[in-house]
């Protein structure tokens, strides 16, 4: 059956605008596109120890493909959740099937009719889909620009309301971060609830990886976390973090969760095997540091540093205007055994087009000096 002619129109477009995304096939490439930066997923060790967890605990799960409301929390859930708990030192965690279930369930279920939220205007689509369920009203303010979100707060903040205050630690598609100091600051003067996306700090910042809320000893000043494990972690899930309170409205009010089939035990087993590996096994958060920093430094000999968005996550983005051009250099980097992917518009603005490498534990720094030669190349010649 054929699609409706709208749809197939919307096709077209997208096609003419060299902007038509597709599923992309497996590659034996040199990985600089994954968002496994610890190379957690492919780690034997996690899903072997993962697997002897099922066995040490004698799970048995009778009905366990239900919502956790009724027959899905088996007893590993709340091992996970309390160990999550107290390794990102927060009150409680409440632990969903994606980042994309938790910012949904938790903009479409916490911010009440009448009350505002503010939101950093490149937030994820997550975030903003949430957002469009609340009943709340929203505005967005300009990316890091703590004076423009003062400016918003003074138009629209009463003590009638109650406001959230939404950003990331690192963002997606840029991988800078913004002033978390001095956005507490901000926060505490203006009596807000911070909210705070945590997806691609989780495993790069801090000690053990715990993310840059906690990097900044900011945990006590966050009213809530989201941590996704499908990133740094490797594995399927995400959590909410904040307050034993926070956890109980959510399980009450929060969609997402309560009408959803409950992650499999080994799903869970394996998230809390991931945090186990990264509280202990510190070797290989230190080599992904050590990555970005030479990575960072590698870019600046080549003369590559002006056409780079400033980041010291695992996320650099070199800005190549145009859909056309952008894709032509990710083939030509492809071609020459590279897996750098092109961001193309409409995922981020017309103009602001780019090259997104994601650093590993795993990138030889041979590989990372080879990859931004071609880029030199690339764009130079």
């Amino acid at each position: 059956m054929k699609l409706p002619k709208s749809l197939q129109q919307k096709l077209q477009q997208r096609e003419a605008n060299n902007a038509l995304r597709k599923l992309p096939m497996h590659n034996d490439l040199v990985d600089f596109a994954s968002n496994d930066y610890l190379g957690f997923a492919k780690n034997e060790a996690i899903f072997d120890l993962s697997h002897q967890l099922l066995l040490d605990q004698n799970l048995k799960i009778n009905g366990a493909t239900g919502s956790r409301l009724l027959s899905g929390n088996h007893k590993l859930y709340q091992l996970t959740e309390d160990f999550i708990a107290d390794f990102h030192q927060s009150e409680s965690a409440l632990i969903f099937n994606s980042g994309y279930d938790a910012n949904i369930g938790f903009f479409s279920s916490i911010p009440q009719r009448n009350d505002i939220i503010l939101y950093d205007e490149l937030c994820h689509a997550s975030i903003r889909d949430g957002i469009q369920m609340s009943n709340a009203k929203a505005y967005k303010f300009q990316h890091n620009n703590l004076e423009d979100l003062e400016r918003i707060l003074q138009k629209y903040h009463t003590e009638l309301v109650e406001v959230y205050i939404v950003t990331e630690t690192v963002f997606s598609m840029d991988g800078d971060s913004p002033n978390l100091e001095e956005l507490v600051i901000l926060c505490e003067k203006h009596n807000c609830f911070l909210v705070v996306d945590e997806a691609h700090a989780l495993g790069v910042f801090g000690e053990y990886g715990q993310g840059l809320v906690q990097f900044h000893g900011l945990q006590e000043k966050v009213f809530a976390r989201i941590m996704t494990f499908g990133k740094g972690l490797g594995c399927h899930g995400a959590a909410i973090l904040g307050s034993q309170d926070l956890k109980n409205y959510l399980v009450n009010f929060a969609r997402s969760f309560i009408y959803t089939t409950a992650l499999s035990p080994h799903s869970v087993a394996t998230i809390l095997m991931a945090y186990q590996h990264l509280k202990t096994e510190k070797e290989s958060l230190e080599k992904l540091k050590s990555n970005i920093v030479f990575f960072n430094n590698e870019k600046q000999m080549l003369g590559l540093k002006p056409f780079f968005v400033y980041s010291k996550s695992a996320i650099q983005c070199a800005i190549i205007p145009g859909n056309e051009k952008v894709k032509s250099i990710a083939n030509q980097l492809q071609e020459k055994g590279f897996d750098v992917k092109p961001i193309l518009s409409p995922t981020v603005p017309q103009g602001q087009e780019r090259l997104r490498f994601c650093l590993h534990s795993y990138n030889s720094e041979k590989q990372i000096s080879e990859v931004l030669k071609q880029l030199s190349l690339s764009i130079f010649n």
